[in-house]
């Protein structure tokens, strides 16, 4: 057995230390000097995904929520970020432990967890990203080491610390226990996702309307107090110029709707 263990460590940080990036995101976002970019990857595709990586995107979301993306898929993408400074995070199909095993044992960087209504839900999601005594994270990076540059049996201690935890605020329950969901340590980014917070209002897609506004108000004060910084949607400079004079710090994409935008303004070129 211990002949077998040794055999597990002969390849360490050193000889890996060129196939990939220490991870670098959780404390980027504790800086409150600095804005970052995130852009959704719907698109099952590592050349759109390294495409973006390489513009200098600080971080990527890959779908597998509402995108056409698999999981073959999304192991190629995270890797496809790789020799970059861009972080992988992965949009999970729902608050489920098993799901965040195994996109973390892909190797990915962080999870973005949809319908996070309570604080009960919050302390789930952040259990899911961690080993024991922290978490309940099942052993088995057989994938992820390589990726982040260490030997199997180092990939624990080198990134438990690091994983990502981001909660997307879709509902109205969410809203209304917004303070006690930023109370939960180990949160390190909070999206309220518009497109489903203002469906939940019953105000689709009216992101003007004041119940919306005033839900939108609720998240961003219990967020800012907690000390958890923002991200939110932004498509267009202005937009995002607007989103960090209110104090946002992450600002997000898409990379179908980016890819549409720009070929339909190709069409007032003719």
């Amino acid at each position: 057995m211990q002949v077998w263990t040794e055999n597990l460590r002969i390849f360490g940080p050193v000889e890996f230390q060129q196939a990939g990036r220490s991870m670098k995101l959780k404390s980027r976002l504790r800086d409150t000097d600095q804005n970052l970019t995130m852009h959704v990857c719907t698109i099952p595709s590592a050349v759109v995904t390294q495409a973006l990586a390489a513009s200098g995107a600080d971080s990527v979301i890959i779908d597998l929520e509402h995108g056409a993306v698999d999981y073959g898929s999304a192991h190629a993408m995270i890797a496809a970020t790789a020799g970059t400074n861009c972080a992988p995070l992965v949009r999970v199909a729902e608050n489920d432990p098993a799901q965040v095993k195994r996109v973390l044992d892909l190797g990915a960087e962080g999870i973005v967890f949809p319908l996070i209504r309570d604080a009960s839900d919050a302390r789930k999601a952040i259990s899911s990203l961690h080993y024991p005594p922290n978490g309940n994270r099942g052993f088995g990076p057989f994938l992820a080491h390589s990726r982040w540059g260490t030997s199997l049996l180092e990939y624990r201690e080198a990134v438990d610390d690091q994983i990502v935890c981001c909660l997307l605020i879709e509902t109205r329950d969410a809203v209304e226990n917004i303070t006690e969901i930023c109370a939960v340590p180990g949160i390190d980014l909070i999206i309220p996702a518009q497109f489903d917070l203002s469906t939940d209002l019953g105000v689709s897609g009216q992101f003007d309307h004041p119940d919306f506004q005033a839900a939108l108000a609720k998240v961003e004060e219990a967020a800012t107090k907690a000390g958890i910084p923002l991200g939110n949607v932004g498509l267009a400079e202005a937009q995002a110029k607007a989103l960090f004079a209110r104090g946002y710090r992450v600002i997000a994409g898409f990379d179908v709707l980016w890819l549409k935008a720009k070929a339909a303004e190709t069409q007032g070129w003719l």
